[in-house]
This record gives structure tokens, C-alpha cells and sequence, in this order.
């Protein structure tokens, strides 16, 4: 019996060519489309689970709250003294580890370079993470004050074919890091990638940082802190502990108890990558959100996929009723009926997946592009996957099969035999909703697409407050030797440069420090509610960005306790409750910095547009900076390499890397520009998928009609009446489609856009825009049948039936 079904099966996809093809391509695309978004919602949520005890590991995060208890800050990271006091105070703590991310000149011999991702790490690092290690004994490599291990890449990056254990390097040219081990890469699907280890017990030598800051110092929360429980410990518990613990442990401040200003909470390891929202992540993470999307619209594709299917199915039953009702005569029962329509799914979506592998196999380079990540065609036969493989294709024939199973195999043979049932099927009110569905889904993606095209369009003209273009951006290389000034006049007599600025922070980052401030309340300084964010600048920052004064002056190296005062923004002074004008003069007190308000810059977004504008500080810093900002004018190669020239006469044995403001800026938005792009994707598959359907239906409508076009023709109608007469039909169920579509799409994109702080609006024109681009392409779709139709000789069409 399942033979003669397969037999059957293959016959009618030999029959009915055109159909076939249509089918099978619909959901070929479909399931190609599925096939990839899978893989990419697979990569996400695996994020941390190759650790052996993932569901044990917590990470420490610190969030800081204002005077009437709003969060103000959210970091990832926690001061120093909490991973010790947390092993001492929480007996389910089995582990605590703590890192901390760092950078710096690496030299070996004679090669050197800048390099990131250099984690100073505790010694018990390798028993909460799973590291597989090539060389170096994992309960000693980070015992030792000055160790320093190394990934494989780099490895063989500074010591080639050498065995590199026991080898010192010299780390920002201060002190020698002995080698102790090398280790693979961290895979893909990890929260953070070190590309070298250094043992924290380094940090207890007074050159780097002092033991006695790591137990006292409470302000620097930049550690990375992880808790390993006991199996069977409950996080929960110990959160509701934590308020007490700080209580404890941490100084008051202004009278206030620590757990009134600062909360400590536990991230699970495997929830850091796609539901950690904070401040300061170690690297750039995902969101549950649009992992919800993705899947959302990858089965939005396949079920559009199996709407075709199952159109064109219904459409040609009528023609197939006959066939029912004579096997049922002759004795076949319904479910052997259902078997036989089921099983010719199954075998044309089988088909389709061999085609959907191959289109998968072809994208995934590009995927891999686009996405960043490594994607690749093993991980589709991966035991887990390949049973979802197999069911969701099971599924889709089940699913894209069923109505014309289900539904012819219900008629009495009696009447399926007297055409009583053909006629009724005609009228198709299940495939005008099928259809509606469809471009339903399609509209959806393509207002999305439209209002996504103009946020970033939006972010891209938007006014930033301070010139972006041109900026060379360097790392400060903290060398107290250098002359600075000197080196900044040698740069400006090139000719190629505006000038040079330092700062501790540098617009398209975060403003992630802040300290107390003080302020004149009646005759006495008083604490201010105001969070103000610092940012440490030199002379030039202000020029140098051509930010514009509201009020006041710029710091002024002719007066020389400009190194005491402030400059505050517009929000900051409007906060405190000045206007800029008042504010020039007052005495104020922000950190170490104790005198007065000597000017008031106008607004910048030193942020993304993501954030609400910041109230700032600006306060005069003379060593420690993190960033060298360096316009350029002229013609931008040639004034980088003089750049270059001048730098390495200062630095010769530092690498000369460097990034453009501009850049950055850009990439603050790769999420939205990724999404616009896949958004414009999904939207052209699903308009592709369901004029394929649509095209389908119009040919099996023309074919139906073929003899009322012929005796209309003969009537006196025109061809033009009659292509406006077969399209209007589907032009209304187009309309219908835009009419559900577009509060649909209105809600989802004004929830979309509420993640900014600055954004467009949703205007009218894109629903126009829509609904227009949706007719006009279902029409041409449409009318290549219509227009066939109508154009064919009447006496033909009579003849036909």
C-alpha cells in the first residue's frame, strides 16, 4: 500500500509540472529560510553551556542606585573586596573566582603589539570554567605573581614553532610575565575570549595595583566576579542575603546604608549572553527578544510556505474529487485515502528539503559574513537537530497536507460523483483567507523594514552636538616621559592634523564613572541628587571636538587653577535647577576637583541614541587618560601617515593602531543595521514565496474560467475589462491583507522603536508605501495569467470544454 501511494505520489508531481514546481520551490525557500534561522537561534542559545558545571556558575553584578531608589547604573563587574567576603560569609559558595579585562603592550623578542582581551585571573579559575589546556599545570599556571598564559593563536603568533613555556615577555615595557602554559581558544558561544591570562596574585606587588586596595577599595567595580554553588544551593537565597552582607561589609555613605545604594545580584552563567542587559559587559551580547523574533519569523516563512501548498492543493481538489469518489466506490476507506494525500506531501516536502540543504549549504558562507559567527553545515546533523530536522519536516507535510486530506476524503462518493462538490469548492473562501494570511505576514516585514530604514536614516542625520568626522582615535600610552605638548605642536606642524585632545573616555563609549558632588545650598555646600558622570579631559577635549559653549569658557591653560575647576553640560545644570548663566561662578565640589562652574558646554551625545543625554562633568585630568583624539584635515591617507611618522618618532616601539570616531559611532548600531537587513530579506522571501502562490492560483482560476472568458469575449468585452475583471478578486484580498497588517506592524515597531531615546516617528507613508509596493507586485504577478487568458481566441476557449 505505502508503495502504491509513493507511485501515486511521484505520478501526480509528473502530471501537474508547474504545480510541482511551485510547491516545491515555495517550500524549499521556506524551509531554507527556517533551516537558517535555526542554525543562528541554535548558536545563541548555547551561549556558556560547554562548561561542565554551567548551571552552577553565577556571575556577581552590581547595580547603583539614585537617592529615590531608580537604577542609575547597572554593571556587570563588582569591587575587589566582594569575591573574597562572599566565599568567607556564603558557605554554599563552593568557588569564587575574579577577573579583570586589560590591555596593553605585548613584546617578545622583537615583536610587539597592542593587544586586548588580557584577563588578569585567580589561580582557581580552571575549577569553575572548562579550559582545555595544551601545556601548564592547571592547579599552578596562575599561582605565581607575574605568570602570564597564552591562547594557541597567540602563542604562535609570538614564539611560531618555540615552546613558549618559561619564556618571559615584557608587558607596556614596566615589568617581565613568565610563561606557564598555553591553552585553546574559548569556543565561539562564550560571554568572554581572553586572549592571555595573567595571575591576579600579581596585583598584591605594589608596582601594579596593592594587595591593600583589592580588600578596601570599594569604588573600582571592574572585577569580574563568579560564584561556583554547591549542587543543590539556591541562588535565590543568597540574593536575599546580599543587602545584609553589603550592610556589613561596605562603608556608609552620607549616612546612608550600602544596600540603599547599591544592589548586588546573581546572573546565571548560561543567561548572560542573551538576558544580561547592563552597562559594562565584557563583550557585546544578544537579546532574548530578538531570538523570539527570528524564530517568530522563520516559522512565519515556512507557514507561508505551507499556505501555498495547501492553496494550490484545494484549488486542484476539485479536480481530484472524482478520483476520491470512484475509490471510494470501489471500497478504499478514508484513512487509506488520507494516507495516499498525506504521504504525497510528505514526498513533495522531502524533496524540498534536499533543495533547502543545498540553498543552506550555499548561504551559510554569507550568513557566516554577516553575522560574525561559525556556522557551519555539521552542526545539521547534530543528533538534537537532525530529530527537529526531521520533525519539522514531517510536520510541514502533515501540517501543508492536512485540509486536502482531511477535507476531500469527508465528501459522500454520491455526490462527489454528481459534481455537486466541485461546485461548491469554487467559491475558495478558505484559500482568500490563506491568501490574506500571506501577504498579511509579508506587509508585516515590509512596513518593519521600512520604519527600521528610517530610524537608522534618522540616527545617521541626527545632530550629535560635536564634529564626529575625521577624529583618529588612539590608545594613551600612559608614558609619564612623554611630552605631550610636544608631541601635539610636532602633529599640528605637519599640517594634516586640527589639533590633539586626551580624555578618559571618548564619544560612542560609556559613561560608566561618577562620583559625589556638592553644591552651594543657602550658605553651606550640600550633597546633590543629581548623578553626574565624569569625564576626565585635558585642555584641548572641548576645542578639539568643537563642542559649543552655553554659557562660560573652556578650560584655559593661562589660568592655573583651571586644574580644580568644572564644566558641566546643559542637562547636568538644568538638573541641579540653574540655567547656564546662573550657573557660571558657583562654587562646587565633584570628586577630588573643589572650585567653581566655569562654563557650561551645550549638549553632546556622548552616548548612543539609545541612552537619554547624561548630566557630565568635565574635570581636568594630567595623567592616566585612555584615549589621544586627533582630527585630521586634508587628505585623509596622506595625513594619517604623517600621523604615523610623527607618533613613531615618540613611540618607536609601539605599534601604531588606531580606529576613526566615525567608525565606532557606526558600530553602536550594528544590531539595528543587521536586523534592518534581515528584515529586508525575509521580507522579499515572503513576497517571492506567496507570489508564487499567487501566481499558481491565477493560473488554476484562468483555466477554470476558460470558457466564461470566451463567452465574454464573444459578448463584445474587451481585454482590458477582463484582466481588470480576473485581478480585481485578488486585489481585494490584497487590500484586506494591508488593512490587518497595519496595526500589526504599527504595534510591533513602536515597541521596537521604544528602545531608543531620540527616534523617528512611524509615519503614514510607509503603510501607503506598503500596500502600494504589495499591489503592484501582486498585480504583474496576476496579470501575466489575466493578460494570457484574455488574449486567447474565444472560439479556442468554447472549445476547451
Amino acid at each position: 500500500m505505502l508503495r502504491n501511494y509513493l507511485l501515486i505520489a511521484f505520478r501526480n508531481l509528473r502530471k501537474h509540472k508547474t504545480f510541482s514546481f511551485i510547491n516545491i520551490t515555495g517550500v524549499a525557500v521556506g524551509l531554507a529560510c527556517f533551516l537558517l534561522i535555526a542554525l543562528y537561534v541554535k548558536d545563541e542559545l548555547s551561549y556558556d553551556r560547554y562548561n561542565t558545571n554551567a548551571d552552577r556558575i553565577y556571575r556577581v553584578a552590581r547595580t547603583f542606585l539614585s537617592s529615590d531608589g531608580v537604577p542609575s547604573l547597572k554593571l556587570a563587574q563588582a569591587a575587589p573586596p566582594f569575591g573574597p567576603l562572599i566565599k568567607q560569609d556564603f558557605p554554599e559558595a563552593e568557588q569564587v573566582v575574579r577577573t579583570i579585562d586589560n590591555g596593553g603592550l605585548v613584546k617578545y623578542g622583537e615583536h610587539s603589539f597592542n593587544e586586548d582581551d588580557m584577563f588578569f585571573a585567580e589561580a582557581n579559575l580552571f575549577k569553575v570554567f572548562d579550559f582545555k589546556l595544551l601545556s601548564g599545570n592547571p592547579d599552578q599556571a596562575l599561582v605565581n605573581p607575574f605568570s602570564i598564559m597564552f591562547s594557541r593563536p597567540m602563542a604562535e603568533k609570538y614564539f611560531g614553532n618555540e615552546n613558549p613555556i618559561g619564556k618571559t615577555v615584557r608587558l607596556n615595557n614596566q615589568f617581565d610575565l613568565t610563561v606557564t602554559g598555553v591553552y585553546e581558544p574559548l569556543p565561539a558561544q562564550s560571554h568572554f575570549h581572553p586572549k592571555f591570562l595573567m595571575s591576579f596574585s600579581t596585583f598584591n606587588d605594589n608596582r601594579v595595583y596593592g594587595a591593600e586596595g583589592l580588600r578596601t577599595n570599594w569604588g573600582n567595580n571592574s572585577f569580574n566576579t563568579y560564584v561556583l554553588l554547591k549542587p543543590g544551593a539556591n541562588p535565590n537565597r543568597m540574593e536575599a542575603a546580599f543587602p545584609a552582607f553589603q550592610d556589613t561589609h561596605v562603608p556608609s555613605g552620607e549616612g546612608r546604608k550600602a544596600s540603599t545604594w547599591s544592589v548586588l545580584n546573581l546572573q546565571k552563567l548560561t543567561d548572560i549572553h542573551l538576558y544580561s542587559h547592563t552597562d559594562s559587559e565584557i563583550e557585546p551580547t544578544g537579546d532574548i527578544s530578538y531570538i523570539y523574533l527570528f524564530s517568530a519569523i522563520g516559522l512565519f516563512i515556512l507557514l507561508i510556505a505551507c499556505i501555498n501548498y495547501m492553496n494550490l492543493a484545494t484549488a486542484r481538489s476539485a479536480g481530484r474529487a472524482k478520483e476520491v469518489g470512484m475509490r471510494k466506490v470501489v471500497g478504499a476507506l478514508r484513512a487509506q485515502l488520507i494516507g495516499q494525500f498525506l504521504s504525497e506531501s510528505i514526498v513533495l516536502v522531502t524533496l524540498a528539503l534536499g533543495i533547502a540543504i543545498f540553498l543552506v549549504v550555499l548561504a551559510l558562507p554569507a550568513l557566516n559574513d554577516f553575522t560574525k559567527k561559525q556556522l557551519a553545515f555539521q552542526q545539521l546533523v547534530d543528533p538534537v537537530f537532525l530529530s527537529i530536522l526531521i520533525g519539522i519536516t514531517l510536520l510541514t507535510g502533515l501540517v501543508a497536507g492536512s485540509y486536502p486530506a482531511f477535507f476531500l476524503t469527508s465528501f459522500r462518493p454520491l455526490g462527489v460523483l454528481k459534481g455537486q462538490i466541485a461546485s461548491t469548492m469554487r467559491t475558495g473562501k478558505l484559500r482568500q483567507a490563506l491568501v490574506i494570511t500571506q501577504f498579511a505576514i509579508a506587509i508585516t516585514l515590509i512596513i518593519s523594514t521600512a520604519v527600521v530604514y528610517n530610524q537608522m536614516k534618522y540616527i545617521q542625520d541626527y545632530r550629535l552636538g560635536y564634529a564626529k568626522d575625521q577624529v583618529l582615535l588612539l590608545p594613551d600610552v600612559g608614558d609619564s616621559t612623554t611630552n605631550y605638548e610636544t608631541l601635539k605642536q610636532q602633529l599640528i606642524q605637519t599640517g594634516a592634523v586640527n589639533g590633539m585632545a586626551r580624555s578618559s573616555r571618548i564619544p560612542s563609549g560609556r559613561l560608566l564613572d561618577s562620583d559625589n558632588a556638592m553644591a552651594p545650598k543657602g550658605d553651606t555646600m550640600a550633597p546633590v541628587k543629581v548623578n553626574l558622570r565624569s569625564l576626565r579631559v585635558d585642555y584641548d577635549f572641548i576645542s578639539a571636538y568643537q563642542i559649543p559653549m552655553a554659557a562660560g569658557r573652556n578650560f584655559d591653560r593661562s589660568h592655573s587653577t583651571d586644574t580644580s575647576m568644572i564644566v558641566l553640560n546643559e542637562t547636568a545644570v538644568r538638573e541641579l535647577g540653574w540655567t547656564p548663566e546662573q550657573a557660571i561662578g558657583k562654587p562646587f565640589q565633584y570628586g577630588r576637583a573643589k572650585g567653581q562652574i566655569i562654563g557650561v558646554t551645550k549638549d553632546f551625545h556622548f552616548e548612543s541614541l539609545h541612552q537619554q543625554m547624561a548630566a557630565m562633568a568635565m574635570i581636568m585630568g594630567t595623567q592616566n587618560f585612555r584615549w589621544v583624539s586627533v582630527p585630521l584635515k586634508g587628505n585623509i591617507p596622506a595625513a594619517l601617515q604623517q600621523v604615523e611618522t610623527v607618533w613613531k618618532r615618540f613611540f618607536p616601539e609601539r605599534p601604531f593602531d588606531y580606529q576613526f570616531l566615525d567608525e565606532r559611532f557606526d558600530r553602536l548600531y550594528n544590531r539595528e543595521q543587521t536586523q534592518q537587513t534581515l528584515f529586508s530579506i525575509f521580507a522579499g522571501v515572503a513576497i517571492l514565496i506567496s507570489c508564487l502562490g499567487l501566481f499558481g492560483l491565477s493560473m488554476f482560476m484562468a483555466e477554470q474560467r476558460t470558457k466564461e472568458i470566451g463567452i465574454r469575449k464573444v459578448l463584445g468585452a474587451s481585454e482590458v475589462s477582463l484582466v481588470a475583471m480576473f485581478s480585481k478578486d485578488f486585489m481585494k484580498l490584497v487590500v484586506v491583507a494591508l488593512i490587518i497588517a497595519s496595526p500589526v506592524a504599527w504595534y510591533a515597531m513602536h515597541t521596537w522603536l521604544a528602545d531608543f531615546a531620540y527616534r523617528t516617528d512611524i509615519h503614514w507613508w510607509v503603510f501607503l508605501l506598503a500596500g502600494g509596493l504589495t499591489v503592484l507586485i501582486a498585480l504583474l504577478t496576476v496579470s501575466f495569467q489575466s493578460v494570457k487568458a484574455a488574449l486567447t481566441n474565444p472560439v479556442k476557449s468554447l472549445r476547451s470544454e
